[in-house]
Order: structure tokens, then sequence, then C-alpha cells
């Protein structure tokens, strides 16, 4: 049954942290994996989920700076994968199954904004191919260890950012069009969206329920190629600390910016609560459903392009002929 994309409400809210929101689980027994489980929303995902007693496994491309990040935090399993390059996708997602473990939480956390244009192995763009394609791939590879988990939920983290660019579904890596950073980054997370609502329809028979969500406004090192222009636009600065939090919660809403620990709280409810029992497909923000925002309406909440099931259908079909993998 098609979750209806409005607010439940939960009884959170921006301020919402992700401790808060675990508070009371029992994760003992579950396996979360969670990409870009080393550094900054990913690291604070994995640390509550671990803390809670889930055994989570953190892929990451540097292994030595993951170990390092990952130090003192019980439960976790790290390994190597860098999500721009399959066979490495591949090899990581064989060692998973091999340990016969089911997957209950896979958080597609990992990605990049905003980048200048750099393209894969294949020669696609690096933000499609890193933020949307690598993630499907590593999706579908795991797809034994989530239907054994028999109630596995997938969280692909999207962004505000959506509102940026539908997906480009004749030319989506910039090949005969002209490279634009922002538009990249928006079509990007306009397609972590809608793999979670075909995700959600073709897994739902099988217990697999997806979601996508906007954690919010936080400065991390995902600023790293912002202009000076760019970061004065955004109202903080270069020497603004990771997890700053002016008062007045998020930036959406014209108040600051959301901690480290607000933003990981949407992940965490979307990989854990039982308010969502039942229900999936639905794009989230500040720990709840997110209202839909017309086309060119001013504000928060997630596109109607971004969760049309055509457009989702599409691109499903669209990433297995790119990625070769069929799900």
């Amino acid at each position: 049954m098609k979750t209806e994309q409005k607010p439940i409400p939960s009884g959170f809210n921006e301020r919402t942290t992700a401790e808060e929101v675990a508070e009371g689980l029992d994760l003992k027994g579950k396996i979360a994996l969670v990409t870009g489980g080393s550094a900054g929303l990913g690291l604070e995902t994995t640390r509550v989920l671990a803390e809670k007693g889930a055994t989570v496994i953190v892929p990451a491309r540097n292994a030595l700076k993951a170990r390092q990040a990952l130090t003192g935090i019980p439960h976790v399993e790290q390994y190597a994968m860098d999500l721009m390059d399959p066979a490495s996708i591949d090899a990581f997602a064989a060692a998973v199954l091999a340990s016969g473990r089911p997957v209950h939480m896979l958080i597609n956390n990992a990605g990049i904004m905003a980048v200048p244009l750099a393209r894969d192995a294949r020669g696609y763009e690096s933000q499609f191919s890193a933020n949307h394609l690598g993630h499907f791939q590593l999706t579908m590879r795991l797809m034994p260890a989530l239907l054994a988990a028999k109630g596995a939920r997938v969280v692909s983290l999207s962004s505000r950012g959506h509102q940026r660019a539908p997906v480009d579904f004749d030319d989506p890596n910039f090949e005969r069009r002209a490279y634009d950073r922002w538009r990249g980054y928006g079509q990007a997370k306009t397609a972590n969206i809608l793999f979670a609502v075909e995700m959600d329809r073709r897994g739902e028979a099988n217990g697999i329920r997806a979601f996508s969500l906007h954690p919010g406004a936080i400065v991390t090192d995902l600023a790293v190629n912002l202009t000076d222009d760019e970061i004065k636009a955004f109202g903080f600065t270069r020497d603004a600390k990771p997890g700053s939090a002016p008062p007045g919660g998020s930036v959406d809403e014209g108040g600051g910016f959301k901690s480290i620990a607000q933003g990981a709280a949407t992940s965490v409810w979307c990989a854990t609560s039982p308010q969502l029992s039942g229900m999936g497909g639905v794009y989230c923000q500040d720990v709840d459903i997110a209202p839909v925002l017309p086309d060119g309406a001013p504000g928060n909440g997630v596109r109607p392009y971004a969760i049309d099931p055509d457009n989702a259908k599409r691109l499903w079909t669209l990433s297995e002929e790119l990625t070769g993998v069929s799900g």
C-alpha cells in the first residue's frame, strides 16, 4: 500500500537529536550498514545505532582514516569501498554476503556536493555516479541480505537540494549539455528520492521498505567545494565549525543550522522508528514525513517530480542500463 506523502505528525521536530529518536530502542541482533559512516552525519548515525546494540558495517574509501574515526565505537566493522568503482562495490557486497548475515538497515548516507566536473572510469558524471548509481548497485548486490532480514529498511540521504533540478533522462551525465555543478547535485538528490519510491514499490511484498530524507542544513566537510560567495549566501563562514547550530533550528526555516546530532536524527528515525511500520516510499525531513511542495513554490518539502512513480520507474530502468546490474 502506498504511503501518503504528508506529515504523520511524529511528535518530533527540527531540533530533535538522533539520540532522542533512538531513546528506548534495543537494536541487539540487528545489523546496519552505513555508507559514509565514518564522518559527519554518517559517523553520528553509526555511533547512535551501535550504542543501541546494532552491529554497524561501515564501508569507506580511506580505510585508515575511517578506522581512526570509528575508534571507541562498539560493534563496528569497517571495510574498504569506493562508490565510483563498480568492482570495489561488488567486492564489498560479496564480503558482506559471504558472512551469511542479514542486513536489517541499509543507510545510503555517503555523497558529494557541487563538485567540479569529474567522471568515473565509465565516463559517468561524478555526482550522479557517487550519490546515486553507486548506491543503486550496492543495494542490488545486497538484496539477498536485505531479503534475509524479513523486514529491512533502505534509507537514502537526499537533500532540499533536489529542488535545484529533476533528473535529465536524456543527458544524465552532462555529455551534451553544459555542466552545472548545482544542477548535477540537484539531479543526483532527486535520483535518491526516486530510487526510494521505486525500491519501496518493488520491495514491499518481501518486507523491504525504503525512505529518502533531507537531513537539514548542517556545516560539514560536504561544503568543501563551495566558493566564498556561496558560503556567505548560505549564511556561514569558512571557519564555522561542523555541527554549529545558531539559535532557531534549521536554516530551511530561516533560523540557522542544525547540529550534526540533529542532522542525523531523521536518518535514525527512518531506519528504526516503529512510527513508520507499514509505511515506505516517502521523503522525510525534520523527523517526520515531508509535505509535497508544488513546483515553483518556496519552502521546504518535496517536489512532485521527485516522487512521481513514472519518473521512479524510468530512473530504475536507466540505472540498470548504466550499471549493468538488474534488480
